[in-house]
């Protein structure tokens, strides 16, 4: 036993021995080495040992998270082939070289690897908690959007006449507001069979019976006015609404545990519907009727009844006078900055405001002609005609055919507006667009005359969708003592199409005179961004 306990002594002193020696070999040998190395190779020497000691870390680390974790799932397919091979092995790292040697990768191929075991720690991870094919593609790319639900568009009652459902939904609010349905008139043209047509013979008045409390009696009156013709134009239209509100607001009392503020707006409710039935509001008595919503649900609770009332009636003309009157003045003064002396003015149908500019600058002292276009069957223009030569200017009175023979002497196109539309479309009396087009394929400036309260953020591009049919019957002419379109509904292949509007392109109006200024149509939606604001 002591024998071989002193044979196993020194066989250990003999190792230390040579392992003392071979480290002092290795140490002299890369001293010598080092004094042949440039400094440059030995500064990436040390980058390398030091890259290599990282490695080393990464690796450990790599080690201790592995055998924390469970067995990857079982998966089908092309997932099982590629886990054949041990599905969290590390990639395997080369040994450090020794001192003396230099490393045989380069930093990038060092941080290549590096990466690759960072990726599948990440896809083991994944695998984990689902289908790794599946997170690796989401975690590449976004998630997949869910298939687009069908966008539900919301369209106006008025232009919906040819969905049943619509109608009969459009009944029951009528009856529960106790308005009845007006019926359409007439057969009409299948490209406008979505748009309503009344005759001014039945009007909503004979298919009612109007309770003393269901309507206000200037609302009654209003709506006949509108139904027959008496009072058209979009800035007549807007007064008479704000004047009947007025007289509503007047004669309004608020029930007992109500708001006058909640009370109000829902009284209103009904009389818009009744309106709405004996015709389309306009866009001028839309923007009105929001504003004074608005108003009316701004009214505090803390006021007196009467107080109340007084606000909102100064509101009503404050509106009337701001809007309208005050308005038709500011572009009445830029508008005179383009009439010139020596001027052949054409004017389209019945426009107050461009009547108003017109009177205005011959007031001033502008000496300038007037060409007034009519078109049947509504002959607008001879109102038009009759307010000029009361006032004493030179006019000419042609019909809409004659308009290509009248051009080549005029020298600025005056037009007003019903509405101009968030992209630059104007919407004017139908006949508007064609006398646009014509001017411009003579050169000849079309100045459209519009105050910013018929701004609308309604979008058109043509007079399909959204417009207005007006009685049939109006285009029915006895001559002669014959009518030739007597009997018109009686023959099934005979359909009467009487539009109101038309759209014109902002190509062919090259500036809008507002309350504002002077602008092109482009500059409606800025416009439109700004009142926003100041509401």
């Amino acid at each position: 036993m002591a024998g071989t306990e002193g044979t196993t002594q020194q066989l250990q002193n003999n190792s230390s021995g040579e392992t003392q020696d071979s480290k002092k070999n290795g140490f002299l040998q890369s001293k010598v080495e080092s004094k042949e190395l440039s400094k440059e190779e030995k500064q990436k020497l040390r980058k390398e040992k030091k890259q290599q000691k990282k490695n080393k870390k990464d690796d450990k680390g790599l080690a201790k998270e592995e055998k924390a974790k469970k067995p990857v799932p079982v998966m089908d397919g092309q997932q099982a082939q590629q886990q054949k091979a041990p599905p969290t092995a590390p990639v395997a790292t080369p040994e450090a070289p020794p001192s003396g040697e230099k490393s045989g990768k380069s930093k990038t191929e060092l941080r290549a690897e590096r990466r690759a075991r960072q990726e599948a720690d990440r896809m083991s991870k994944q695998g984990k908690k689902g289908d790794p094919i599946q997170l690796v593609y989401t975690a590449k790319t976004k998630a997949p959007l869910s298939e687009p639900q069908p966008v539900v568009k919301r369209l106006p009652e008025h232009i919906q006449a040819d969905d049943p459902a619509v109608l009969k939904k459009l009944a029951k609010k009528l009856e529960r507001q106790q308005i009845p349905l007006r019926s359409d008139y007439g057969s009409k043209v299948s490209l406008f069979s979505h748009l309503h047509q009344y005759s001014r013979k039945a009007p909503l008045t004979q298919q009612m019976s109007l309770p003393s409390t269901a309507i206000h009696p200037s609302i009654v009156r209003l709506g006949l006015q509108y139904s027959q013709g008496i009072i058209a134009g979009s800035n007549s239209r807007c007064i008479a609404l704000l004047h009947a509100f007025k007289q509503v607001i007047r004669d309004y009392a608020t029930p007992r545990n109500e708001e006058l503020s909640r009370d109000l707006v829902n009284k209103l409710k009904p009389y818009i519907s009744f309106l709405n039935q004996c015709r389309p509001l306009s866009a001028s008595m839309g923007n009105a009727i929001k504003y004074i919503k608005k108003e009316i649900s701004n009214v505090s609770s803390n006021i007196k009844e009467e107080e109340a009332k007084t606000t909102l009636q100064n509101c009503i003309d404050k509106y009337i006078e701001e809007k309208i009157h005050l308005a038709a003045k500011a572009i009445s003064k830029s508008a005179f900055e383009k009439i010139s002396d020596g001027d052949v003015i054409l004017v389209y149908g019945c426009s107050s405001l461009v009547n108003y500019i017109l009177c205005d600058a011959y007031e001033r002292g502008r000496k300038f002609r007037v060409i007034v276009v009519d078109s049947r069957p509504r002959l607008e223009g001879r109102e038009t005609l009759r307010r000029l030569v009361k006032k004493g200017l030179s006019c000419t009175y042609v019909l809409i055919t004659a308009v290509s023979y009248m051009l080549p002497e005029v020298s600025k196109v005056f037009l007003g507006a019903h509405a101009l539309l968030a992209n630059g479309y104007v919407m004017s009396r139908v006949g508007a667009s064609q006398i646009a087009l014509v001017a411009k394929a003579y050169n000849v400036p079309v100045l459209v005359c519009c105050e910013t309260y018929k701004f609308c953020e309604r979008v058109q591009t043509d007079s399909f969708v959204s417009n207005e049919l007006d009685d049939p019957d109006d285009l029915i002419v006895t001559r002669k003592g014959k009518t030739e379109l007597q009997n018109w509904q009686d023959i099934p292949s005979l359909r009467l199409l009487n539009l109101v509007y038309d759209v014109t392109p902002p190509d062919f109006v090259d500036l809008v005179i507002t309350d504002l200024g002077m602008i092109p149509c482009t500059s409606v939606p800025v416009v439109l961004r700004v009142k926003n604001v100041d509401q």
